[in-house]
């Protein structure tokens, strides 16, 4: 029979728990005056930012908040419409893109869903902003009624007008530092680290 001490303290291991600190520490070290988070998830992600900075989620879905710093937007990220061309400073996207266009949580069937979102993305952020930004990546596929799957090849074509800073990814579990978008490519389902500046 199995105790809790046999059970280990928890898991410090998967694509979740390394991105949510790798873009986390990003963030800090930058402090941006104004950041945006479209899609990350609140009680992860966005609740690490909390606790040094104020955050703006932007999302297709309602949000019920009085947590204080945190703000929100309703909005179709596949537009963003609320947001002029080249205006927000710092934005994050982490393990959300996939779901975009598959009508998982709400939003409207659109094969290119997850590439309107990029896009848009790339019109809001300003000269010299930062995108932090996570996705599966692998053998490009969509998983039925689950999310999609792209090449780092993908990514980074689709965000043509952006530089990349930096790529990591999380690879078995395990965070994985500067891997090339060849060795990310090759995997059957990794995440994909991106930092951008325009």
């Amino acid at each position: 029979m199995l105790t809790h001490i046999d059970q280990g303290a928890g898991t410090a291991s998967g694509h979740y728990f390394h991105q949510d600190l790798w873009a986390a520490k990003r963030i800090r070290k930058e402090n941006p005056e104004e950041h945006y988070d479209i899609g990350s998830k609140i009680d992860g992600f966005v609740s690490h930012l909390l606790v040094f900075r104020d955050v703006t989620v932007i999302d297709i879905r309602s949000l019920d908040s009085n947590v204080q710093g945190l703000e929100f937007i309703q909005d179709d990220a596949t537009k963003l419409d609320q947001f002029e061309d080249n205006s927000v400073e710092s934005i994050s996207s982490l393990h959300a893109a996939e779901h975009f266009g598959l009508g998982r949580y709400g939003d409207p069937i659109d094969p290119e869903g997850h590439t309107k979102f990029m896009d848009s993305i790339q019109r809001v952020l300003q000269k010299n902003g930062k995108l932090y930004f996570s996705v599966p990546v692998g053998q490009e596929r969509v998983e039925f009624n689950a999310h999609r799957v792209l090449s780092p090849y993908t990514v980074l074509d689709q965000f043509e007008e952006l530089e990349l800073e930096r790529l990591d990814g999380v690879i078995d579990g395990e965070f994985v530092k500067s891997p090339s978008p060849e060795e990310l490519e090759k995997q059957e389902y990794a995440c994909g680290l991106f930092e951008f500046t325009k």
